[in-house]
Formats: structure tokens, C-alpha cells, sequence
């Protein structure tokens, strides 16, 4: 397969400690919410760069225009069918889009240290964890096993679940229902202002992470009701009190 080569790109890296496997002793686990739903993409995965370069191949080869990265980020967190629209060219762009992705995905997608254990923390204390992604369900699983994840969440809403997609709150609805979380405490934790603003239309609490595709001071202009942490060792003390 012929590929437009995608610039060369640095990506701030992630200020996430690493964690030991260990439960730690000292803490009592309390979770503040009983589910917690995750964005996925700049959330739980690492796919910035796996998503920048597919945004900039495919405007290059359709286009040939150029993409920077800051503003190839900034779409994160929709569905490439709003992102891509339904005008000339949609079509090409997004099927250059998923080529790339689908055969770069376990070469440029990269873990965050201390998810995994996270995860495990949260089952082990009785969260229900679920995620809401704007990709589609195979992509999703994909990303979902490359990050070592199969088995510790479940992928709730996926791009084929829902007609609206984030920043509707249609997707977490969905959820929520899959989770048969009621009215429990439900979470949103994600790191694009579409996350934010999605789970703050479904009325359910945020938390923003500034790991991925928005900047901290962007989301923080979005008040998310639980604030914007900055490390998953942050993550868990907020969701485990």
C-alpha cells in the first residue's frame, strides 16, 4: 500500500507516573463514583501520534494540503464522520483516514503508564467501568487489546451504537443503560472539550485529563465539574477518594 509519508511530528509526552502493580496499603479505597465511564482515544491509549499522521496523510493525499498537528488534535474526540462532513471529498478523505490508521495502529499507538493498574483498582473495588469512543467497535478493540485493556472495561458506546455521536449526550446515555448503572454516581473521564461537554449534556460529573488531544487551559475553560488532573496517579485519588 502506497502512503503519503505524514510529517514528522513531537508530541508533548504525558507527565504520568508509573505505578506499581501493588495495591497500595496505606489508602483507603473508597470509590467516589460507582461507574466510571472513559473516553478512549488521549484517555486510556496513546494515539496521538497514530491519529495526528492519519489526519495529515489523508488531507495530503486527497488535498494536498498540509494539517499541523495542533490543529489535527483539536478534532479529536468527534466522529470522523463530523469531522469529514458529507461534502466533495469526504469520502476519499476519510477513507485515506482509516487505511492509514487500521495499518499503523499497533506501530504508533503507545500506552500511558498506570492505566492498566488503574483498571484493575477500579474492578477490584466494585466500579463498573465502561468506555464511550467515537471510533468504530473493531478499531476500538483493536486499540483496546494493543494497550493490554481486553477484559478490564467494557466497550459500551462505540461509532455504530448511537446516531448522534460527542459532543451529544446520546453515546454516554447509551452507557449508562449498557452498564445498568440507573441512577448511580456516573463519571465521565476524558481529554478532548467534546468529552466534557458531552458528559456535562448527559448530567452526569466530569473529569478532564490532560494527557491528550486538549490543552489543560482548554479544558479547564470548560469547568468540568471535577476539575482537570494531570497524572493517573491524580486520576485515581479522585476516583477512589
Amino acid at each position: 500500500m502506497n502512503q503519503t509519508h505524514a510529517e514528522t511530528i513531537t508530541l508533548p509526552t504525558a507527565t504520568l507516573a508509573t505505578v506499581s502493580s501493588e495495591p497500595h496499603p496505606t489508602r483507603e479505597q473508597a470509590p467516589r463514583w460507582t461507574a466510571v465511564v472513559f473516553d478512549l482515544d488521549g484517555t486510556l491509549v496513546n494515539t496521538l501520534e497514530l491519529i495526528v499522521s492519519a489526519f495529515q496523510h489523508a488531507h495530503e493525499r486527497v488535498a494536498g494540503e498540509h494539517v499541523d498537528p495542533e490543529t489535527a488534535k483539536s478534532w479529536m474526540g468527534r466522529s470522523l464522520l463530523d469531522i469529514f462532513g458529507d461534502g466533495p471529498g469526504a469520502e476519499a478523505l476519510l477513507n485515506a483516514y482509516q487505511e492509514f490508521n487500521l495499518a499503523n495502529l499497533e506501530t504508533l499507538q503507545h500506552s500511558y503508564d498506570g492505566v492498566v493498574e488503574l483498571l484493575k483498582e477500579l474492578s477490584t473495588c466494585g466500579v463498573k467501568v465502561g468506555v464511550v469512543t467515537s471510533k468504530g467497535r473493531d478499531e476500538a478493540a483493536r486499540s483496546v487489546a494493543a494497550a493490554g485493556l481486553t477484559g478490564l472495561l467494557e466497550l459500551t458506546t462505540t461509532l455504530e451504537e448511537t446516531v448522534l455521536h460527542k459532543p451529544h449526550p446520546d453515546p454516554i446515555h447509551h452507557a449508562r443503560r449498557k452498564l445498568d448503572a440507573g441512577d448511580e454516581p456516573t463519571v465521565y473521564v476524558g481529554d478532548a472539550i467534546w468529552d466534557v461537554r458531552a458528559a456535562a449534556a448527559a448530567g452526569i460529573d466530569q473529569v478532564a485529563v490532560a494527557w491528550g488531544a486538549s490543552t489543560a487551559e482548554a479544558l479547564a475553560a470548560e469547568n468540568p465539574s471535577h476539575g482537570v488532573v494531570h497524572t493517573v496517579d491524580e486520576l485515581r485519588d479522585l476516583l477512589l477518594g
